[in-house]
């Protein structure tokens, strides 16, 4: 079955199954902030109108010197892109040809890429229900790997990592002369984030990617970031389109890390829905992954594959995201975004009318 690649776009999942699209849905396969994005940006929309005759600066110096004084890091060490998605294509063509490996279950951009660009691609897998990050596992496999793709917190899992075993398998790579590529798209949905950033001078073989569409709900406007040694991005930014981020999203930016006040109402909605959620899942006889942010894995211990559910899910007008071309899950879990609490009050309704059909 030709089953889309991401979330998002429901219309491609209801014609993977030929299912008819129901007039009301709701989409829980992105997972993006359910609150939406800053009011501050709305206000000042027509002020970014205004600049679309300007050419984009092509260095992004104002929102890198945002960046910089938040994380307190030279701006040499930034390079700004559009979406995380393009900043692991530009991680990729430098990686042309290398041995790379990939820990799964992760975002499926890394192996897209990485087989674009002739990477060898090595794999190593964790187990559910955890997901835990075993270092001695990952030790015996660094020897002639090249780069190392890690997401943290896990895309799709929602678990993150701690920062012991990271720094450990930092060393570890070092000690192997392997890049460590640290996908960090949705460590602002965190409350409890402990930061590598700090590490990145000791360290030229680490690589940290961050997404700006996921706290700040742009994804239509594309904008990211890398964070690594001023020789690595250079040599990095060395594969990137000139003017390849444009003037809105440069701009959607400034404004948006302007508001610390968001991010922190968006990590208490998010934590109060998700206990919300998991409380239900947990009487119900629902397993769900130890999901810390915004999204989390979800299977009926019932059913095997989770088909039957999917196309339940999808008739009553939910949509997750599937979990078969994730591997390691292979369709055996789904993912779901946490949204609007009556949406999230309208999942629960659909699960508990699909377990007293199916007990």
């Amino acid at each position: 079955m030709n089953w889309p690649s991401h979330g998002s776009n429901p219309k491609y999942l209801f014609e993977a199954l030929d299912l008819p699209i129901p007039k009301r849905l709701i989409d829980f396969s992105a997972n993006i902030n359910p609150l939406g994005p800053p009011p501050e940006l709305e206000a000042r929309w027509m002020d970014i109108f205004n600049r679309i005759t300007d050419y984009p600066d092509p260095d992004a110096s104002e929102l890198k010197k945002y960046i910089s004084e938040i994380e307190q890091v030279d701006p040499q060490t930034i390079l700004i892109g559009n979406g995380g998605a393009d900043l692991i294509s530009l991680v990729s063509r430098m990686l042309s040809g290398k041995n790379v490996l990939i820990i799964h279950p992760t975002f499926s951009e890394y192996e897209k890429n990485c087989s674009i660009n002739e990477c060898k691609i090595h794999y190593h897998q964790l187990d559910a229900p955890g997901w835990e990050l075993d270092v001695k596992a990952l030790r015996n496999k660094l020897d002639g790997i090249d780069a190392l793709f890690l997401c943290n917190p896990n895309n799709p899992t929602g678990v993150q990592y701690q920062s012991e075993a990271i720094m450990e398998l930092l060393k570890a790579s070092k000690e192997a002369e392997c890049l460590f590529i640290l996908d960090e798209a949705f460590y602002d949905m965190l409350s409890n984030y402990q930061p590598i950033i700090p590490f990145v001078e000791e360290f030229r073989n680490l690589i940290i990617i961050r997404s700006m569409t996921k706290m700040f709900a742009i994804p239509g406007l594309r904008l990211g970031y890398m964070i690594a040694h001023p020789e690595v991005i250079r040599r990095i930014g060395g594969y990137q389109t000139h003017w390849s981020v444009n003037v809105p999203a440069l701009a959607a930016g400034e404004i948006c890390l302007q508001n610390r006040s968001f991010m922190v109402e968006t990590r208490n909605y998010i934590i109060e829905e998700r206990h919300k959620l998991f409380t239900f899942f947990s009487n119900e006889r629902y397993v769900h992954s130890p999901s810390e942010v915004n999204f989390y894995l979800l299977k009926d211990t019932d059913t095997e594959d989770q088909l039957s559910l999917l196309r339940y899910l999808l008739t009553h007008g939910i949509v997750p995201r599937h979990t078969f071309n994730f591997p390691g899950l292979d369709g055996r879990w789904l993912r779901f975004g946490i949204k609007q609490s009556s949406e999230n009050d309208r999942l629960i309704e659909v699960l508990k009318q699909w377990r007293k059909h199916h007990l």
